[in-house]
């Protein structure tokens, strides 16, 4: 068999790559193509024929299973449609990225039962599903451009490594139909696989990211916001981590350990500014140290992370629904009732107690609302 070579580093126009690889798939065709992690082939899932050639080339029995390669996380609810509070988390924060997340294929409404039965038993032959949502640039426009999922693996015969670099595609010639060369991939490591059960996690293998960073990404994310990030939600991410270390019965310190995350930012900040020294004055009062504070911007990703966010005005929730409407249920005033806690930038230590105080009376009220036990996952 022919196998035809492109090296995408070589090309006018990485457009013509892209349609050249769709062409291929939706023609029952295998690809070696490169991903962020590892060089990886790929079937299309709605190519019995090619799946099955998939599990030929890679030696695979059932009980080693193809991830399917979607297009967003928000794909990901087709496939489980009864995704657990702690898988919805992960997926929003761990996607699009380096891991590939396993998890229960039990739902009657599953996408994957669409799939012919021989593309099932090769992707879901355990009761389990494997997604992957990689920010790979030309892996993400070939699933654009491509009606349903891809089976995906490792561009490497059983026993092997994985080829991280486009050196290691030779020994694939004349297996696949189409390779593409692009040097070394970003990452040069495997993608994690972590599997999904309820709320228990486990690492099933270790690669691009540690099973420390899958808990903590697994764990509460809480951030609290203001304008500039260095009055209030300053004083407000230091008494919100000093009440809640004081529930869950640890030292501040110690609240990563336990899945939890507090920051704060702003919606008109620039990075690196100092807390106003009001802010760090008051924070000594209350026996906390905020004097190596530096400023953040509320970004997309910080925001898209966040469990709670809360804000000192209506204006600051109004200002991140606005440009983010899909966080609209997450994103609430600090003030229960719905009102502001004035900004006291400029003003003497006084009233910067008064709002240090007035915060902490609101942050006691949420934190006594959150059962942080529900964020803790299981091994």
């Amino acid at each position: 068999m022919a196998t035809e070579v492109i090296d995408l580093q070589k090309v006018e126009d990485p457009r013509d790559v892209v349609h050249r690889i769709v062409e291929y798939l939706c023609n029952g065709k295998l690809v070696a193509l490169p991903t962020e992690t590892v060089y990886g082939i790929a079937a299309s899932a709605l190519q019995p024929a090619a799946v099955e050639r998939l599990r030929e080339l890679k030696a695979r029995d059932g009980d080693k299973p193809f991830a399917l390669a979607i297009r967003s996380g928000d794909e990901c609810k087709d496939y489980v449609p009864d995704m657990s509070p702690l898988a919805l988390r992960l997926s929003r924060r761990v996607w699009p990225g380096p891991v590939t997340l396993v998890l229960p294929n039990s739902h009657q409404d599953s996408a994957v039962f669409q799939l012919d039965p021989e593309v099932q038993k090769a992707v879901t032959p355990a009761g389990t599903i494997g997604i992957r949502v990689s920010p790979d640039e030309l892996l993400e426009q070939v699933l654009s451009l491509i009606a349903g999922p891809l089976a995906l693996t490792s561009a490497n015969f059983a026993g092997q490594p994985p080829a991280t670099d486009d050196s290691g595609l030779e020994q694939l010639d004349g297996h696949v139909d189409l390779i593409i060369k692009a040097g070394k991939t970003h990452f040069g490591a495997p993608s994690t696989v972590v599997q999904v059960d309820g709320e228990s996690v486990r690492v099933l293998r270790e690669g691009v990211v540690d099973r420390a960073t899958i808990d903590q990404l697994g764990g509460f994310i809480g951030v609290v916001v203001c304008t500039g990030n260095t009055c209030r939600s300053p004083m407000g991410e230091a008494i919100f981590k000093k009440l809640v270390a004081g529930k869950v019965g640890c030292e501040i310190s110690e609240l990563e350990n336990r899945g939890i995350t507090i920051v704060s930012g702003g919606i008109a900040a620039g990075p690196g500014a100092p807390a106003a020294m009001q802010s760090v004055t008051v924070m000594e009062g209350f026996g906390m140290d905020i004097s190596e504070h530096q400023s953040r911007p509320v970004t997309a990703r910080l925001a898209n992370f966040a469990d709670l966010v809360l804000t000192m005005t209506n204006g600051h929730r109004r200002a991140i629904v606005s440009q983010w409407p899909t966080l609209e249920s997450r994103v609430r005033t600090m003030r229960s009732d719905g009102g502001d806690i004035a900004d006291p930038i400029g003003s003497p230590i006084p009233v910067y107690q008064a709002c240090a105080e007035q915060i902490e009376g609101c942050l006691r009220q949420w934190v006594d609302k959150i059962d942080f036990q529900q964020f803790r996952t299981e091994s």
